[in-house]
Formats: structure tokens, C-alpha cells, sequence
């Protein structure tokens, strides 16, 4: 609760900073939108697409080839686009390229199989998927369908249907364009495609709710869009994505890794910000981010945004001290990271299962994502703690203490207090490896007497310690001793957690005498096994 009170008053000012920043905040329209009139083909485009239409000509189908959706709406904005769906009007996916291998098969082209991705309408996909590989690029195949709802409106059946139907039955007017190979031609069946695209409008082709209750995923699928692109939702469409009808559908209609894998591109994005505080304005944040009930400390419904504040300063905070400095997958990490610290410290309060923390049940239950990504965002919240000890003596301002006064319950070895602060500097950055400078900036955003600018100075002034200490990449340094000699120093047949205990130990005295050789090691750990051998 004190952390809440001592950042409450600062998030308002961020969210304003945010909306009012280039890269953070929620959404406005963009001024202007310069779309193509038509659209040019790469070669490789012109190659695979000549191809499908040979296999239409060849078996005289009466089949439209279109593409559909992104890559004719990136495209139309100039943007190149390697994601190619191909719509089918009067037929499956699989039939179409079982036609292509026959095909490929009697021009004696290789012709390599295809898989197919059914359809999980009780998740909110309804199309069966068929994806192949035609000159080295991934093509996903679908038939064109039409929607008869049962009286639930949640049972959908399939059927064939024109291209204008299945339009209609899409997401976002600014994705059901289609581009018609047959005839080298856009296609826009809703009539309003074209021009949201040129307004920057986000727009359901059917009205909004009806659109959410079918499938809410494309509620995110809105906010990832209109963020991505910097367009604006029409006010129908956000009203009908804050409907307690759709927040229920959530949890009934489609399944969480449908939920994590859209966050986890809002996330890795280019405006990761907005698309959170988006989702947060509309109250979806813990309808996403679901928690059980049970947790101590509480979880105040108001906490989400103390963590759209942290995940605001912290993308803030990489653009000054500049985007390069991590990598796009340490830089997802990263914000992540910064938007779950505030629940860090939140166990699960239900005694009868196992303590499970908030952060883990949000990776694990409710986006699903990979269990690496809740070990990292763990590790990288444990070290930027860490980091956030030490770097009062890593930046001192004042008369520092002496380092020794740092206890995290560990067993440091006997070495002078000179190089106390150089062992726990570097047992942090090798156990956290690359990303200790995405841990160190959030150890800076944890310190909350300081302004931002001093903030600024204090992650730069510890950087720079780490590298005069020769500690940024400690953690690629090679053992001066193995787990075999260390086993033939103690005189052991079998290892053990004795050998793990005597890794570290090591550890520590490499990172205290980095020029230290094998004998010189061997030596200093002969000593400590005579010193704490017992007597008998």
C-alpha cells in the first residue's frame, strides 16, 4: 500500500505525458494516411501467384484466387507484407493444394506436402487452415465463409459464400479488402475499406458488439490495429468493447493463448504503451490480465495503473538512454517486466494449493505465454531489487557505507572490503546475463525519491561502473575449476549440492581476483577445505 500511495500521485502526470508523447499514451487519429491507389508486386509475388493461377487454368477450376486482409491493407500503405492468406470462394484449403501438388506433380516440380490447421469454433476460429511453402514463403489457404448463428448467436455454422459476405463477417473494414489475382484487382465489398484506410478510421464492418460477442479477440485485435497504425476507433466500437457482455465473452469464448499471443504483439510492438493503456481505459486490463480473488497483499482494482505508470517511464526511460541499447526480444521482456513490477511482491492467498505468484499466474493462466517468459520477467524483477542495493555504492552521492552492509543471506567469502562491491556487482549481472541492463534501468524506476532526469544519471553512472569493472559479459568468463576436480579436491566419489555450493564459492573468488589461474584457484579452495574441516 505505501508503494501505491508514493506512485499514485505521479500517475496521473504520466498518463498525460504519455498521451501527449510520440510514442506512449492512447489514441488519436492520424492526420494524414497516404494509401496507393493500386499495388505493385515483388517478384516473388508475381511468381507465386502466377503459379496458383497455372494450377487454376490447368484444371479448369472456376475458382477466384483473392488474397485477403493484412497484406492487402500493408500493401496499400506501402508497407511490404510476407504474411499471404489466400481466400477460396468453392473450396476447402486442403483441396486447393492437394490441386497444387497434383499440378506441381505433372510439370515434374517438387512437390512438397502441406498441413492443415482445423478449425476450433468453441475458441473463436472458425476457418479451417491449410498452409504450404510456394517459392520459400509460407501461404496460408481458407475458404471464404458465411456465419448462420443459432439463436445464441454463439454456434456458428459454415457454409461457401461470395467474397462480398465473407467481408462482412470480418474484423475491421480495413481488413476485409481483398486483392482478386484472377483479375489484378482491390476489392472492397463493405464500400467503406478504402476510406478508413485513408481517414485512419478503426471500424467493424457489422455493428461492433455484434462483431465482439462472436469473437472478443477482436477487441484486441482493434486496439493492437489502431495503435500499430496510429488510427482512430469510432466511438461505437469502443463503447461495445467496454460492454459487460463482452467482458463475459471473454472468459467463454476463446481460449487464453489466442488472448497472450495478441498482448504479446501489442507488447513487442511499436507502441506497446498505448495498446495497454488503451485496453485499461476500456476496462479490460484485469479481464486480460485475470487474477484469482485471493492474493496478499490485496490487488486493488486501481493497481493497473500504477503499472501502466511503470511501463510508461520505463519505455520512456530506454528511449533516453536509446532503443538500441536492448534487443527487441530484452526490450519486450523488458516492458513486460516494468508493467508487472508492481505486482512482484503478490502471492496467491489460497493456502490449499501451492504459493503462486501474481506475475506467474498471469504468464501461465492467463496469456499462456512460454514459461521462460515468467522466468524472466522474475529474474529480471529479482535483480533490478538487487541492483537497486547496490547502487548507492555504485553511485555514491554522499559518504557510502561499506559494501559489506549489502545482505542478501549469502555466503560471501573472507576478501578485503575493496572487492566485496565487485563479487556482488558480478554474481547480478551472471546470473541475469543480458539483460542486467534491462534489470539496472528497472532498479532506477524502483527508487522512487528521485526525479527522472536523476534517474537518468544514476543508470548511466552504473553502467559505467559495470564496464570499468570489466563485469558486462561475466557471465560467458569459463570456471578456472570444474565439477570433476572440485569432486577430486573434496574427495568425493558422488556430486552433490556440496559441489554447487563450491561452484559459487569459486565464482566469487574469480569475480575478486579476475586474474587469478588454475593453481592459484585450486589453492585458495585446498586452504578453505583444511579451514573448515572438522577435527576429530
Amino acid at each position: 500500500m505505501e508503494e501505491m500511495g508514493m506512485v499514485r500521485s505521479q500517475v496521473l502526470y504520466w498518463c498525460c505525458r504519455a498521451i501527449m508523447s510520440n510514442t506512449n499514451g492512447t489514441l488519436s487519429a492520424s492526420s494524414s494516411v497516404v494509401v496507393k491507389e493500386n499495388i505493385s508486386l515483388t517478384d516473388k509475388e508475381r511468381q507465386i501467384f502466377g503459379k496458383l493461377l497455372q494450377v487454376v487454368h490447368h484444371f479448369n477450376l472456376e475458382t477466384q484466387l483473392r488474397v485477403a486482409g493484412g497484406w492487402v491493407r500493408d500493401k496499400l500503405l506501402g508497407k511490404e507484407c510476407y504474411d499471404i492468406d489466400i481466400a477460396l470462394d468453392n473450396m476447402l484449403g486442403r483441396e486447393f493444394c492437394e490441386k497444387v501438388n497434383d499440378y506441381l506433380v505433372s510439370t515434374g516440380e517438387e512437390t512438397p506436402g502441406f498441413g492443415v490447421i482445423p478449425s476450433k469454433p468453441h475458441q473463436g476460429k472458425h476457418l479451417e487452415t491449410a498452409t504450404r511453402r510456394l517459392f520459400d514463403v509460407w501461404i496460408d489457404f481458407v475458404n471464404l465463409i458465411s456465419e448462420n448463428n443459432t439463436e445464441n448467436g454463439r454456434s456458428p455454422t459454415m457454409g461457401f459464400c461470395p467474397a462480398k459476405r465473407d467481408a462482412y463477417r470480418r474484423d475491421l473494414t480495413i481488413n476485409s479488402l481483398f486483392y482478386n489475382i484472377n483479375s489484378c484487382l482491390v476489392e472492397d465489398f463493405t464500400g467503406g475499406g478504402l476510406d478508413d484506410l485513408k481517414s485512419g478510421k478503426i471500424v467493424t464492418p457489422l455493428p461492433p458488439k455484434e462483431r465482439f460477442l462472436d469473437d472478443p479477440l477482436r477487441v484486441l485485435r482493434a486496439i493492437r490495429f489502431a495503435t500499430r497504425f496510429e488510427f482512430e476507433m469510432v466511438e461505437e466500437l469502443k463503447v461495445a468493447a467496454a460492454d459487460n457482455d463482452v467482458k463475459t465473452a471473454f472468459s467463454d469464448k476463446i481460449s487464453r493463448e489466442r488472448v497472450g499471443h495478441e498482448i504479446d504483439r501489442m507488447v513487442g510492438g511499436n507502441q506497446p504503451v498505448k495498446a495497454i493503456t488503451c485496453l485499461s481505459e476500456l476496462g479490460l486490463f484485469w479481464v486480460v490480465f485475470k487474477l484469482p480473488s485471493k492474493y496478499d497483499p490485496p490487488i486493488s482494482e486501481e493497481r493497473d495503473r500504477i503499472c501502466l505508470w511503470y511501463m510508461s517511464a520505463a519505455s520512456r526511460f530506454l528511449c533516453e538512454v536509446g532503443s538500441c541499447t536492448l534487443s527487441d526480444e530484452q526490450r519486450r521482456l523488458y516492458l513486460f517486466a516494468a508493467l508487472f513490477l508492481p505486482l512482484r511482491n503478490n502471492l496467491n492467498g489460497d493456502k490449499k494449493r501451492r504459493t503462486a505468484s501474481a506475475v506467474n499466474h498471469i504468464f501461465k493462466n492467463s496469456l499462456k505465454l512460454k514459461s521462460s517468459d515468467a522466468v524472466n520477467v522474475n529474474r529480471l524483477h529479482n535483480a533490478a531489487e538487487k541492483f537497486l542495493a547496490l547502487t548507492p555504492f555504485m553511485v555514491p552521492t554522499e559518504e557510502s557505507a561499506e559494501p559489506v552492509e549489502v545482505d542478501w543471506n549469502s555466503d560471501m567469502i573472507d576478501v578485503p572490503s575493496s572487492l566485496k562491491l565487485r563479487i556482488l556487482i558480478g554474481i547480478v549481472v551472471h546470473n541475469i546475463k543480458d539483460l542486467w541492463r534491462a534489470a539496472l534501468m528497472l532498479s532506477t524506476l524502483l527508487n522512487e525519491d528521485s526525479s527522472f532526469e536523476r534517474k537518468i544519471g544514476v543508470y548511466k553512472n552504473a553502467e559505467e561502473e559495470i564496464l570499468k569493472l570489466g563485469l558486462e559479459k561475466v557471465w560467458e568468463v569459463q570456471p578456472l575449476i570444474n565439477g570433476p576436480t572440485i569432486m577430486k579436491l573434496l574427495k568425493l566419489k558422488n556430486g552433490g549440492p556440496v559441489i554447487g555450493e563450491w561452484q559459487q564459492k569459486l565464482l566469487q573468488w574469480q569475480l575478486a581476483y579476475p586474474s587469478g589461474n588454475v593453481q592459484e584457484g585450486t589453492d585458495w579452495m585446498t586452504t578453505q577445505i583444511q579451514l573448515n574441516r572438522p577435527t576429530t
